[in-house]
């Protein structure tokens, strides 16, 4: 099963149709300009609008001693400058249409912008600019009538990276300024406070700090599961395991390593190979690391004559996957190599389609309602690049759209054409998190294609054989980055049932490690994960500490506890309880982690 690694924000049809994509896309060819003025000589990347600003990619050319040069911080000021210069001067954009000769003499001296040239000449697309001012730029457009109409007080230059040219690392590597823009100073200022935010729940430093995770440049975009870590994950997957049971799925587990003849009957060597880790074994055998579970299902399912009684069949499992990245687009847990995913594969009739699909879209409900979190639907359509024939590929996304339409509406879904896996149309679900950012998780995918090329049967009711269609699903999505996004979500503070450690307890002096550590394996015993902090710092570091691995629950023990054999309790938020009886606190916790309140 493919997921889409991106985030999807207003990046989406309706922002490249909105006014708010014409003001930055303007903004971006402003910049242009306003680098071209200051730093003569300067080549032209592209520069699109993207979620929530622009970028522009620049090649400065090499220094005196043959470096790369790059922007600092200053340079970024002197170019909002000079933009809101060129802003206030209310240039008009004047789109208008060119042949490939006049493209050519524009922009001699514009080696990137050539290159595109050739490439749309090549494919016979209309070559087209728009001009303001003295700049002009090979551009599609929309744009604003004219440069006034962006507010010189609502732009703001962000930050510059590096990013090869095309995003492939045997191009040259290009300076990529960002920046961002709105139609209000207070629509700006409510952006930079949504981005502080973000950087303070960044789930790399929370990561950090928590202990929950470690990368390595051994293994890129492979995370070391650290114990506090490990504890997140498996209860995630206990969660999974026990939801699954009581639905009647059956989990399996296949190999990590197949040899190519699977992946070129399943199609993904035609269309996924540039993803998967090779391993040449001899002159005769090549083997590659799994990136999806869908053929090992199909060889489970045809290891036995199958009847209609039989579907449909749920099979699920939650084995490492691995998908090469490119290096650059690597992105703590929610961009990475090795995926471990929620999967399922679902065998059914054509009639069982609708209410099995209904089935899931229940099981959704459950597993974001866990944990606060609300989705959006996307209907994904068939690709370039497919396999089948395309009756059976509007059939099935005939059958996704009324689905879709019967349970939410014909409005309350987009839809996503030519987005579909190569086997099969979706249903993708974009998670929105604490921040209101959108994120791809789970999908649905609905498959004619690969029973058919595994020759997979059952036995209809008048004993004849017949395809069952195949729904690929996941919930969660990629363990890892689901896990990064409710590090985000709650801000590193997880509810009490996923906590790593969920109580620490703390003696007030020595005198009372004893009946510390009688408390601590109480709680253990009751299955908490407790842990009694014995070091040699003062209580207050102790409580500090606790605090900053966001531990709900921090248990005091000084002379009256001991004499009362009672607890303090001090919450996370600060919130405090004197005298509590140790068993009190155990169904408090037991309560809370039964139905896995979100409170502490």
């Amino acid at each position: 099963m493919s997921l889409q690694d991106n985030v999807h924000g207003d990046q989406s049809d309706r922002y490249e149709e909105s006014d708010l994509y014409r003001l930055r896309h303007t903004a971006a060819h402003v910049m242009a300009q306003a680098v071209l003025e200051l730093y003569p000589g300067a080549k032209l990347g592209i520069g699109p609008p993207i979620a929530d600003g622009f970028y522009y990619d620049f090649d400065l050319g090499q220094d005196e001693a043959g470096n790369r040069r790059t922007f600092s911080p200053d340079d970024l000021e002197a170019i909002e400058r000079r933009m809101r210069q060129i802003i206030a001067s209310r240039h008009l954009l004047v789109y208008r249409e060119i042949d490939v000769d006049e493209a050519r003499r524009l922009f001699q001296d514009q080696p990137y912008k050539l290159e595109l040239i050739a490439e749309l000449a090549e494919r016979g697309e209309r070559l087209s600019t728009y001009r303001h001012d003295t700049f002009e730029d090979l551009c599609r457009g929309p744009h604003v009538a004219h440069t006034g109409k962006i507010p010189p007080d609502a732009i703001r230059l962000t930050s510059v990276a590096g990013a090869y040219w095309r995003g492939d690392e045997a191009n040259p590597m290009l300076q990529r300024i960002y920046g961002t823009a709105w139609p209000s100073k207070r629509e700006l200022k409510a952006y930079i406070r949504r981005v502080e935010e973000a950087k303070r729940r960044d789930h790399r430093r929370l990561g950090k700090q928590m202990e929950l995770f470690h990368f390595d440049e051994t293994a890129p975009g492979m995370p070391y599961w650290l114990p506090n870590g490990l504890k997140i994950l498996r209860e995630l997957i206990a969660f999974w395991r026990e939801e699954h049971e009581k639905r009647g799925y059956q989990e399996i587990a296949a190999p990590l390593v197949n040899d190519v003849s699977l992946w070129k009957q399943s199609g993904h060597w035609e269309h996924y190979r540039e993803n998967m880790f090779i391993i040449p074994i001899d002159e005769q055998r090549t083997y590659a690391l799994k990136p999806m579970n869908c053929p090992n299902a199909m060889i489970v399912y045809g290891l036995k004559t199958r009847s209609y009684r039989d579907l449909p069949l749920r099979l699920a499992d939650t084995d490492v996957l691995h998908r090469r990245e490119r290096t650059g687009t690597l992105h703590g847990l929610l961009r990475v190599q090795h995926i471990q995913q929620d999967d399922a594969h679902i065998f059914v009739t054509e009639e069982q389609i609708e209410e099995e699909y209904n089935r899931i879209l229940n099981l959704v409900d459950r597993f974001y309602d866990v944990f606060g979190l609300t989705y959006q639907l996307r209907l994904s359509t068939r690709p370039e690049r497919f396999i089948g024939d395309v009756d059976t590929w509007n059939k099935a996304e005939a059958a996704l759209k009324r689905i879709l339409d019967a349970r939410f509406g014909p409005e309350n879904y987009q839809i996503d054409v030519g987005d579909g896996a190569f086997y099969g149309p979706k249903i993708d679900i974009d998670m929105a998190d604490a921040l209101g950012r959108q994120w791809q998780m789970g999908t649905v995918q609905l498959d004619f294609q690969l029973p058919r090329r595994f020759g997979l049967t059952y036995v209809d009711e008048n004993g004849e054989d017949q395809t069952p269609v195949v729904i690929h699903r996941v919930v969660y999505g990629a363990f890892e980055r689901f896990v990064g996004i409710l590090i985000e979500h709650f801000n590193g503070a997880f509810p009490v049932w996923l906590a790593p450690v969920q109580a620490v307890v703390i003696p007030i002096t020595d005198d009372h490690h004893a009946y510390v550590e009688e408390v601590t394996a109480k709680l253990r015993a009751a299955g908490v994960r407790a842990e009694a902090d014995l070091g040699g710092e003062r209580m207050q570091a102790k409580i500090r500490h606790a605090q900053l691995l966001k531990v709900p629950y921090m248990l005091i023990a000084g002379d009256r506890e001991v004499e009362a054999e009672t607890v303090s309790l001090r919450k996370r938020d600060g919130r405090r309880q004197n005298g509590m009886a140790v068993e009190a606190f155990l169904q408090m916790v037991e309560e809370k982690v039964h139905r896995r309140a979100v409170e502490i």
